[in-house]
């Protein structure tokens, strides 16, 4: 799907498509174009009136700085990592900015919350902006607000499963178990796209034209992005240590599961000699005819299962 914007007073509009019967004219009044998912022919139309080659996902996945951002005859290229949110779990994905003369495109696969909240102020006129360069700073402030939002979550949702931890009592600790390693993918994807977002910042410091008057804003977003990054290593040792804790909660209800199955087995150890030594049925055994050798046994057997249980209590050990 292609979406089509334009710089008006200062602010950005969307344009719609059945305003403009011709799509020339459309893409010539167009200064942002964001093509999500689009088809083969939508990327034919806009490769031949653009005159460039929109690149395919292979090429905007690739790790290496010098495949993510360079520039060519087409302009200035940034691919960065965002996040989408697919089944409760976040995903990243790249989206390939070229930023031209007269005009931002951007070429992503996913649904991604940063550009459907960008595109819902466009329609109320509250994203400000006066050049090209400035929208696509725009669009990484907005990127990084919303992943300072993400952390705010992730933030809340390890202090529910850090009280489950450390103060429930009746909480399922397998269950925190996957919670916390959800929050360390979730946290890890974050941690990831911000320090891509900063190495796209250090590219634009290096090469956008008017840098002199988007580096007060570009050193802020680096600011920003510093501070989200050490609170992600906050919240990194903070699930590492719930995660430690959990496996040790965990641990030592087993062990006293083994210690209660050691004590009944040290219990019965006496009282099954005993029973074993009077089961014999030899014919010389003392003891064969007594008229009270069954409820003597019987007894031998009761005292002999206290006795131990007695010594581990005076240990301390019960």
């Amino acid at each position: 799907m292609l979406r089509f914007f334009t710089i008006e007073s200062g602010v950005i509009i969307e344009i719609h498509a059945y305003d403009y019967e011709d799509i020339n004219h459309l893409i010539a009044k167009a200064s942002w174009i964001d093509a999500h998912d689009p088809s083969d022919h939508e990327r034919d139309v806009v490769s031949s009136l653009l005159k460039i080659e929109l690149p395919e996902s292979d090429d905007v996945e690739e790790i290496e700085s010098s495949a993510r951002f360079f520039v060519d005859r087409r302009g200035l290229h940034v691919h960065s990592l965002f996040l989408a949110k697919s089944e409760g779990k976040y995903n990243t994905v790249s989206v390939a900015s070229i930023l031209q003369s007269q005009r931002l495109i951007t070429i992503r696969d996913g649904d991604i919350a940063d550009f459907r909240l960008l595109r819902l102020r466009a329609r109320r006129g509250q994203v400000h902006c006066k050049d090209i360069e400035t929208l696509l700073l725009t669009i990484l402030e907005q990127k990084v607000e919303n992943h300072a939002d993400m952390l705010e979550d992730l933030h809340r949702e390890l202090e529910k499963i850090s009280h489950a931890v450390l103060e429930d009592d009746d909480s399922d600790l397998e269950e925190c178990i996957s919670k916390l390693a959800r929050q360390e993918d979730s946290n890890g994807k974050v941690r990831l796209c911000l320090m891509d977002t900063q190495r796209a910042i250090s590219f634009l410091l290096r090469h956008l034209q008017s840098r002199g008057e988007h580096r007060e804003d570009l050193n802020e977003i680096v600011r920003d992005i510093d501070a989200l990054l050490s609170h992600t290593t906050f919240l990194f040792d903070k699930i590492n240590f719930l995660m430690d804790s959990t496996q040790g909660f965990i641990n030592i209800e087993q062990n006293q599961i083994i210690k209660i199955f050691s004590i009944a087995a040290v219990v019965f150890l006496p009282p099954t000699v005993i029973a074993s030594i009077y089961g014999m049925n030899f014919e010389n055994m003392p003891l064969l005819s007594w008229h009270y050798g069954y409820p003597f046994a019987l007894g031998l057997m009761v005292a002999s299962g206290f006795a131990p249980l007695f010594y581990f209590k005076k240990k301390g050990w019960l």
